[in-house]
C-alpha cells in the first residue's frame, strides 16, 4: 500500500488504521502510539501527530474524538518525522506532495467520487485554498489553487473529516 491509498482510505472511509470519529484518545494512542503533543484548552483537546490531528471534547469524563484531519501540506518539509511510525509501517514512504487529481482518481477506484466543483468560497476565507467533497463520505479536501506557489497548485493541503463542522452541509 502508499500514501496515496491511506489518502483515499481517509477520503473514503473516514477512519485511520481502523480508528475513526467518536474513539476516544487511548484508543488513537494504542493505534498511533504516543509520539504527538497535546494541547488541552478547557474542555477541549487538540493532539497533533504531524500528519494526523485531532480534536476531542469531554463529554462527561470520556473525550470522543469529533474532528481529524489529515495534513499532507506538513510533508513538504518533512515527511518522514511528520509521519507516525504505524503508518509508515502499514503505507510506507509518504512522499512530499499529493497531487489532486492523483487522490481523485484514488477515491473512484474505492468506488467513491468527488464532486467536480470547489465548494463555494461564501465567507472569502479560502484564499489560494479550493474545498472539494467526497460525495459518499462528506470529507472535505483542501487543494492548492495559487498558481503562483512555486509548483504547489493542484496539491492536496489537507483532508478533514469533521462531521460535527460542516454538518449543515450533509
Amino acid at each position: 500500500m502508499t500514501d496515496l491509498d491511506f489518502y483515499a482510505h481517509v477520503a473514503t472511509r473516514k477512519e485511520v488504521l481502523g480508528v475513526g470519529i467518536g474513539a476516544q484518545p487511548g484508543e488513537w494512542e494504542t493505534t498511533l502510539g504516543d509520539d504527538c503533543l497535546d494541547t488541552e484548552d478547557g474542555s477541549l483537546l487538540r493532539r497533533d501527530y504531524g500528519l494526523v490531528e485531532l480534536s476531542f471534547q469531554d463529554e462527561d469524563g470520556a473525550w470522543p474524538c469529533f474532528g481529524m484531519s489529515v495534513q499532507v501540506h506538513r510533508l513538504r518539509w518533512d515527511s518522514e518525522s511528520s509521519v507516525p511510525a504505524p503508518l509508515r509501517d502499514a503505507y510506507g514512504d509518504f512522499a512530499p506532495a499529493t497531487r489532486f487529481e492523483a487522490l481523485a482518481a484514488a477515491i473512484a477506484e474505492l468506488g467513491c467520487s468527488v464532486a467536480p466543483e470547489p465548494e463555494p468560497d461564501e465567507d472569502g476565507t479560502a484564499g489560494c485554498i479550493r474545498r472539494y467533497r467526497v460525495t459518499e463520505s462528506g470529507v472535505r479536501i483542501f487543494v492548492r489553487a495559487d498558481e503562483d506557489d512555486q509548483g504547489q497548485s493542484g496539491t492536496v493541503w489537507s483532508l478533514s473529516v469533521s462531521p460535527a463542522w460542516w454538518s449543515e452541509a450533509g
